[in-house]
């Protein structure tokens, strides 16, 4: 399902139109339910696509971390450096799947219930990201499309073999949701030029006025200089000398 997704950012080295924030949380999500679903024995054919789906998400939200830098660090003169981000999201992942296979199953249970919200909301930045830029960007349409059919066959399979009304009421969140990034796609498709230059325009106001601001140069006019003194005054004495004959002459 996400192997679309993951060749279309490393095709175009640019992770626009996707939310990092929903696919941290989305990850999460799938997480959850690996584990709670492994820990309590269910069928491997219930609960499978989420190992599958868990692993991709986590190298989609490093390639976002990767191509998509924050507005801080689009300089001119520096290059992004996201090595500390990619460091912390390797130990989060590891912390987060050990404190998940090795929580009591309680806590796993009320893990479970909190995949609801976490359904809600891993959604919700990605559609306010597709609405706000009237574009929806890199994401693939093949990815959002398996989403959509991957949960109303999970819903299914389910309700079928598992019967467990945590499991079902997050697929069928997770259905709904999918459900409006898919009419998202379809109403933006083919307007991802708006976002390449609402992007550009970001990028530009990140620049330092110093960059555009150009050097004054102030051009100097030298006045001439006036003539002698001695030079004007047998001038004005020539001058004067020839009227005084010429009156002599009158």
């Amino acid at each position: 399902m996400k192997v679309p997704q993951l060749l279309l950012i490393l095709g175009s080295q640019s992770a626009r139109g996707l939310s990092l924030t929903a696919y941290i949380l989305e990850t999460f999500s799938y997480a959850i339910n690996l584990a709670y679903s492994s820990r309590n024995g269910f069928p491997f054919s219930t609960y499978g696509e989420n190992l599958f789906l868990t692993i991709q998400n986590v190298f989609i939200t490093i390639l976002i971390i990767l191509y998509n830098p924050t507005p801080s660090s689009r300089k001119l003169t520096t290059a992004p450096n996201p090595t500390g981000k990619l460091l912390i999201a390797i130990f989060v992942v590891l912390v987060t799947s050990f404190g998940l296979f090795t929580a009591p199953s309680s806590a796993l249970a009320v893990a479970q219930l909190g995949t609801l919200p976490l359904s809600l909301f891993s959604k919700l930045p990605q559609i306010a990201q597709n609405h706000r830029a009237r574009s929806t960007g890199q994401l693939s349409a093949f990815a959002v499309i398996s989403q959509i059919g991957g949960c109303a066959a999970r819903l299914f399979t389910t309700a079928q073999e598992v019967n467990d009304p945590l499991v079902a009421a997050g697929f069928a969140l997770a259905l709904a949701l999918n459900l409006v990034v898919g009419v998202q796609m379809y109403t933006y498709w083919g307007k991802g030029v708006v976002g390449q230059e609402t992007d550009i325009k970001a990028s530009r106001d990140d620049i330092p006025l110093e960059v555009y601001r150009q050097e004054k140069v102030d051009i100097v006019v030298q006045p001439q200089s006036p003539p002698p003194y001695q030079a004007t005054h047998q001038h004005t004495q020539s001058s004067a000398y020839g009227r005084k004959w010429a009156r002599k002459v009158d």
